[in-house]
């Protein structure tokens, strides 16, 4: 495990003076289109199984697993790449590679080159991740990093909110293929903004290992257990092959937590989590990243299948939840640093339960927007803005600096973890033939479920700043 220094960017002469808001949003547009293209997905998902006729549900979801397996394996390493070859480097290197994948992706003629294509993809979107929040750091002072923090976290948050919109009116619109040529155009202004707006960062005198032991355990991990779970009622798996696949995932994890604990330079340092609010932030963090992808790709499940509204009228009827987010997280970053981010967490992880409760109580078979949605909708949107720019904020605020980079991948990549368990757990429960309304039940009690466990683990938060001598 690399431990990354603080990040720390050498800004030429005429940058300095300047504001840092154009670096800010130069790195922010990149990790922008990383969370957009990531649920974005979850709205094309019926048209690529329309494209692909012979792929079952879950075949189809490994378009998205597969992409989130590798993209929170190299998540991690790769903070520790741009610390040792320069961030605006790996910056640049990992949003060309991004928007190249995403052309393959939309010219994929095959499921197996779609994910593979996909594959390519989480790699560029891992190198520019933790990159793109270096540079954002380094930009401004420390005293405004906490907002900052916050705000590069809203963005993405936003960015993974409004995604299911957006997708759907580009998917009934022009095709599922321009849910993945939409990332060139954006992608090529921010390699164009960023070629002279961002500045180099001083290298790592020493070399560091990347721990690839510990990638390939990590991802078998997660991906033998994505894998029990999306083929669970599968007729072409028996009982036993699903089984030795969750085993194989549960001891590639123990195998992963032992290497670990007796390498030198491991791909997670088990010594973050001795700190109490770190431990206690990333458990919420996988909890609400399972109920999160749970929310969104079964909004698309319901308004489909239950109220048989189009696709793009079912991504209008989604939009006015993510448009509350971005505001919500921006005053929701300025108070945490004055309050901490623990009441936020806990309010808003409460709120989520209350909405997953009115999706479970409240919607029926026949289409009532505005009564029946609309409020758990705003619910959503309120709760959404409050935890998932505070579960950023909070992962980091109370580690060392030489911590700091390495535990915000940590932090992510276990979101996205989260987000594999929540994918596969949403096509096991709603991937069959036909879907009915009581089919909804089981994934809205669990939604509740993980909300309130992740208001409990959040009890256990404490960001709350040192009280200044008088």
């Amino acid at each position: 495990m690399t431990h990354a220094t603080a990040p720390a960017v050498t800004v030429p002469t005429s940058i300095q003076k300047a504001s840092p808001w154009p670096v800010f949003w130069v790195a922010s547009v990149a990790a922008f289109l990383v969370s957009l293209d990531s649920t974005m997905l979850y709205a094309a998902f019926g048209a690529l199984r329309a494209g692909f006729p012979d792929a079952t549900a879950a075949d189809m979801s490994w378009v998205l697993n597969a992409y989130t397996v590798v993209f929170a394996a190299m998540l991690i390493p790769a903070g520790g790449l741009a610390d040792t070859h320069g961030r605006k480097r790996v910056f640049m290197l990992g949003v060309t590679l991004f928007i190249a994948a995403s052309a393959a992706c939309g010219l994929a003629g095959s499921v197996g080159w779609l994910i593979a294509a996909r594959v390519l993809q989480a790699v560029g979107a891992a190198l520019l991740t933790p990159a793109s929040l270096s540079i954002v750091l380094a930009a401004f002072p420390q005293d405004k990093r906490a907002v900052t923090v916050s705000l590069w976290g809203a963005v993405a948050g936003f960015a993974a909110a409004v995604g299911p919109s957006l997708g759907s009116f580009v998917v009934q619109s022009i095709g599922w293929p321009w849910a993945f040529f939409i990332n060139l155009p954006i992608g090529a202004l921010s390699l164009w903004f960023g070629a002279s707006l961002l500045g180099e960062s001083a290298r790592a005198a020493k070399p560091r290992k990347v721990d690839v032991v510990g990638m390939v355990l990590l991802m078998v991990a997660v991906g033998a257990i994505a894998l029990a779970i999306v083929e669970l009622e599968s007729p072409a798996w028996s009982r036993t092959q699903l089984i030795a696949a969750a085993s194989t995932g549960v001891i590639a994890f123990v195998a992963f937590i032992v290497w670990a604990k007796n390498v030198a330079e491991p791909l997670v340092d088990l010594g973050l989590f001795r700190h109490r609010t770190y431990s206690a932030v990333n458990a919420a963090t996988l909890t609400f990243g399972i109920a999160f992808a749970m929310m969104f790709f079964t909004f698309f499940f319901y308004m489909n299948n239950v109220w048989h509204y189009s696709q793009a009228r079912a991504g209008l009827a989604i939009a006015p939840g993510p448009l509350m987010v971005i505001p919500i997280a921006i005053v929701t970053g300025r108070l945490a640093g004055r309050y901490g981010h623990r009441p936020f967490l806990v309010g808003g992880a409460l709120l989520y339960a209350a909405a997953g409760l009115w999706f479970l109580l409240v919607p029926g078979t026949e289409p009532s927007y505005a009564v029946q949605w609309l409020p758990g909708l705003l619910l959503t949107g309120t709760s959404v803005g409050l935890v998932l720019p505070s579960l950023s904020g909070a992962a980091v605020s109370k580690l060392p600096a030489q911590h700091y980079a390495v535990g915000s991948a940590v932090n992510q990549a276990t979101r996205q973890i989260g987000a594999v368990i929540g994918v596969a757990i949403t096509v096991l429960l709603l991937g069959h033939g036909v879907v009915q309304r009581s089919d909804f039940d089981a994934v809205y009690g669990l939604h509740v479920t993980l909300a309130l466990l992740t208001a409990v683990l959040c009890a256990f938060v404490n960001t709350r700043p040192a009280p200044r001598p008088g």
